[in-house]
């Protein structure tokens, strides 16, 4: 059994290395992760400049690009070995709802659709690390049980854990995506050559975080896990857009 891991916080983030060592008992691991904080990267691959991935002395492979483009490399010729499975996180911060159309951290697990394994995301809901022994502990757990899944090809895993102790987690619940509301404007900086420039404000808050979603989950302190697939078709929708196209060609 071999896994790829790899993060959108970087390769020397410590979510990756507990992510690691949570791992690399049950299984051949090897890291392959962006040189540097890629959070918000997507599903962007680096097509402008060619890609170099270095080996640290801990053994984890630094690469000058994406999530995308760690895993894209690792699935595509860099491992003299294909892995059976990617794992990506643990992300320093909540990956719930929308969260999940921007995150990297769940873009390097959707790159991993091309194997007959499910992947895993896995998202910490802090961005401290005193509990972070719970969010591999979890990781361990679900990964070790894939075997069991029967879930249909190109299925991530997207999972949320909240910043509690072990053993205040009340348990694992199975959830849908919630929705935040419309983040804040961006923040409005100049230089001093008065030259104006933005920071991207925080995400909105929760609109749609009731019973059954991820939001609310996590916050009655049980780790969510929300299926997700790349087929974002919008089935439903073809009756009346059929109506809509009848008589234009």
């Amino acid at each position: 059994m071999r896994i790829l891991i790899s993060n959108d916080d970087g390769v020397m983030a410590p979510g990756l290395a507990a992510l690691h060592r949570a791992l690399a008992g049950y299984a051949e691991c090897v890291v392959i992760a962006p040189d540097q904080d890629k959070s918000g990267a997507s599903s962007s691959l680096t097509l402008d400049r060619p890609l170099h991935p270095h080996t640290l002395d801990n053994g984890f492979i630094s690469l000058n690009g994406t999530p995308i483009d760690c895993v894209h490399l690792g699935l595509n010729g860099l491992l003299p070995d294909e892995p059976d499975m990617v794992v990506s996180g643990i992300n320093l911060g909540a990956n719930l709802g929308d969260d999940v159309l921007y995150s990297g951290t769940v873009a390097a697990a959707l790159e991993g659709r091309f194997l007959q394994r499910p992947s895993f995301a896995f998202s910490f809901l802090s961005r401290q690390v005193d509990n972070l022994a719970t969010a591999a502990h979890f990781a361990r757990l679900l990964v070790e049980a894939h075997e069991r899944l029967d879930l249909p090809p190109r299925t991530v895993l997207n999972v949320n854990i909240p910043n509690l102790p072990l053993a205040n987690v009340r348990g694992i619940q199975l959830t849908r995506l919630g929705h935040r509301t419309r983040a804040a404007a961006p923040v409005r900086v100049v230089d001093p050559r008065g030259k104006a420039g933005y920071w991207i404000a925080a995400a909105g808050d929760a609109e749609d975080g009731g019973p059954g979603t991820d939001f609310h989950a996590v916050m009655q302190g049980y780790v969510s896990i929300t299926p997700l697939q790349l087929d974002r078709t919008y089935q439903d929708g073809f009756n009346s857009l059929n109506a809509w196209l009848e008589g234009m060609a």
